[in-house]
């Protein structure tokens, strides 16, 4: 499997990789406490700022001219100039960070999680991650288990974006391409799905 580096930002412009890039942000907090509700639209409102501005870095473009459009389940879609665009984009938070990632040819599905032991693991992977991974899991020592599993997890919630899907339960393979992203941030796992000839 590929993995692609992602970039802390702010910080340099990212260098694509065959068209791919993802950048962190550490999500400021607020002076007052916030609920999770407020807690993640701020995570959304700085990503989606962030991810303008390193699009704007990679493009070359002036910020003004790159904006980002959503409506309720349907993935977000980049604007150039005011014009729907063929840049995907996708968005995950946990816990105070945030990931955005960049497809410049096309969509793209992303999942961030930080990993930890879920007592559960056994019903969930069934349910969710299917037979061949429920299976791969149970031959794990308990202190490789949490990996695994969030591997397995990040990567099926960052094609389940991909397709434009909510979580379900589990169904087939989905076609395109998952790529394990490196992050900058020790226990945080994520994952990216894509199609098109960028593999």
């Amino acid at each position: 499997m590929n993995t692609l580096a992602v970039h802390s930002w702010p910080g340099a412009a990212p260098v694509p990789q065959d068209g791919l890039f993802a950048i962190l942000i550490v999500v400021p907090s607020g002076s007052a406490p916030q609920n999770p509700r407020q807690q993640r639209d701020a995570a959304r409102s700085h990503i989606r700022l962030a991810a303008r501005e390193a699009l704007a870095a990679v493009m070359r473009a002036p910020i003004d001219t790159i904006h980002i459009a959503s409506s309720p389940g349907s993935p977000p879609r980049v604007l150039l100039a005011g014009q729907t665009s063929s840049i995907g984009c996708s968005f995950s938070h946990e816990d105070d960070y945030a990931l955005a990632a960049i497809n410049l040819h096309g969509r793209i599905g992303a999942d961030l999680m930080r990993m930890r032991d879920i007592p559960d693991w056994q019903a969930v992977a069934r349910d969710y991650l299917g037979p061949t991974v429920s299976a791969s899991l149970q031959t794990l020592s308990p202190d490789a288990r949490p990996l695994a599993f969030t591997r397995a997890w990040t990567r099926r919630e960052a094609a389940l974006k991909w397709q434009g899907q909510q979580l379900g339960e589990w169904q087939s393979h989905i076609a395109g391409h998952s790529w394990a992203l490196d992050l900058p941030v020790a226990g945080l796992i994520a994952h990216i799905h894509f199609g098109g000839d960028t593999a």
